[in-house]
């Protein structure tokens, strides 16, 4: 751990203050963000997707499972993935005992992916997480909301220098770098009314640390994050510290 100021409680309370001032600004300023959010215009989803679950193929609009808000985790699984995304996975992780209590506020909570059904649910059964998992590998539904990446869109990226954390992350998926970057990670939102699907909201990338409580937590610890692009990613599958 790195060297760091030493100081006494007297110090230490006085700018804990300062500190928890701005806190709270923050907090205010993330309820003004949130009312943001839910006054974003509502889009009609025209496109007819079918999914494949655990009761057969369905619409979207059958996703909501009888309720009238849908949150859809878009999980890095490719078609030739052996294996989730290390760094999805521990975002399921903190998803998926979620989905009892956003069932009890009218919402249900799933995953999709477009790898095959019977690998996605046999890796959730490996992982052990009560949630629901689809498979949209038959529709456009990852590449009409950017989540999913052409070769020729990804060119300059491939012709570049790789990050090692990305080669790191393709092996652990049991796949190449292409198949891996092709697939992006990402949240999209959906209200039911009057038996018409409409998307809300959808995120990506920083967008999604509300689902990775981890960093919130290290964000509290004297080292914090300590990540560097220079080393390789620490994040691995609950099952493999």
């Amino acid at each position: 751990m790195a060297e760091h100021r030493i100081g006494t409680q007297a110090e230490w309370q006085a700018e804990r203050d300062a500190l928890l001032a701005e806190e709270k600004e923050l907090t205010r300023r993330g309820d003004e963000l949130a009312e943001q959010r839910r006054r974003l215009p509502w889009v009609p989803v025209e496109q007819d997707y079918r999914f494949e679950t655990e009761q057969g193929t369905k619409t979207l609009a059958d996703l909501f499972d009888g309720r009238s808000q849908l949150l859809v985790y878009h999980f890095m699984f490719g078609p030739s993935f052996e294996a989730g995304c290390p760094v999805c996975s521990s975002i399921a992780d903190t998803m998926a005992p979620q989905a009892a209590h956003l069932k009890a506020k009218d919402t249900t909570l799933l995953l999709a992916s477009r790898g095959p059904l019977d690998k996605l649910l046999a890796y959730r059964e490996r992982m052990g997480w009560p949630i629901d998992w689809v498979s949209s590998g038959g529709t456009d539904f990852n590449r009409d909301l950017g989540f999913l990446y052409t070769e020729e869109e990804l060119k300059p990226f491939l012709e570049g220098d790789i990050p090692s954390t990305v080669e790191q992350n393709a092996r652990m998926c049991g796949t190449d770098v292409t198949a891996y970057v092709a697939e992006g990670p990402g949240m999209s939102v959906y209200a039911l009314s009057d038996g018409t699907v409409y998307r809300t909201y959808v995120t990506t990338a920083r967008g999604l640390e509300p689902a990775m409580a981890y960093y919130g937590l290290l964000d509290r610890t004297p080292s914090g994050r300590d990540e560097d692009v220079a080393r390789p990613l620490w994040v691995r599958r609950h099952d493999e510290y």
